[in-house]
C-alpha cells in the first residue's frame, strides 16, 4: 500500500477492525500512517480507548454499524433498544437512530449508517443542528435542540 501511495496512485492508506495494539504496531513500522481506521462503534460499544489512541496518533476514526448490528454474536445489546439512548431520543424528539448517528458525529469520528428505508434515509441527515451535552456523570447528561 505504502508503493501505491508513493506512486500516487492512492491518496491514503486505511485500515479496519485494528485495535490499538495492531495499529501502534503497524505505526512503530510504517512510513505512511493509515489515515483512518473503521471499527463498529456506537453508544454501546463506544470504543473509549481506541478512539482516544487514535485521536492522539492522527488516525480518523469511522464508525461502521453505528446504529448496532443486531444478531451478532460477540454483543448482546441492541443499540436502537437501549433505554438510555431511548430516554435521550424522547427528551429531544428525535429518534433513537439520530441520536446514535449524532452521539458518533459529537464524540468526533465519521459514521456509515445503512438504510434502504427512504423515510430512514432522510431522517438519518437530520443530526446537525443540535446537540447532546455530556459530563462524566451519566445522571447529568444535558440535552439541547
Amino acid at each position: 500500500m505504502e508503493a501505491l501511495s508513493d506512486a500516487g496512485k492512492a491518496r491514503a492508506i486505511g485500515v479496519s477492525n485494528f485495535s490499538t495494539k495492531k495499529l501502534g504496531d503497524l505505526l512503530d513500522v510504517a512510513r505512511v500512517p493509515p489515515a483512518v481506521n473503521q471499527v463498529e462503534c456506537h453508544p454501546c460499544w463506544n470504543q473509549s480507548k481506541l478512539r482516544g489512541f487514535c485521536k492522539a496518533k492522527g488516525v480518523h476514526l469511522s464508525g461502521y454499524s453505528p446504529l448496532g448490528s443486531p444478531g451478532t454474536t460477540w454483543l448482546k445489546s441492541d443499540v436502537l433498544k437501549n433505554p438510555v439512548l431511548n430516554a435521550v431520543a424522547e427528551k429531544l424528539g428525535m429518534t433513537p437512530a439520530q441520536v446514535a448517528l449524532h452521539w458518533g458525529l459529537q464524540v468526533g469520528h465519521s459514521v456509515l449508517p445503512k438504510s434502504t428505508h427512504e423515510e430512514r434515509i432522510k431522517a438519518n441527515f437530520d443530526v446537525f443542528d443540535w446537540s447532546i451535552l455530556m459530563t462524566w456523570s451519566p445522571s447529568s447528561v444535558k440535552f439541547s435542540r
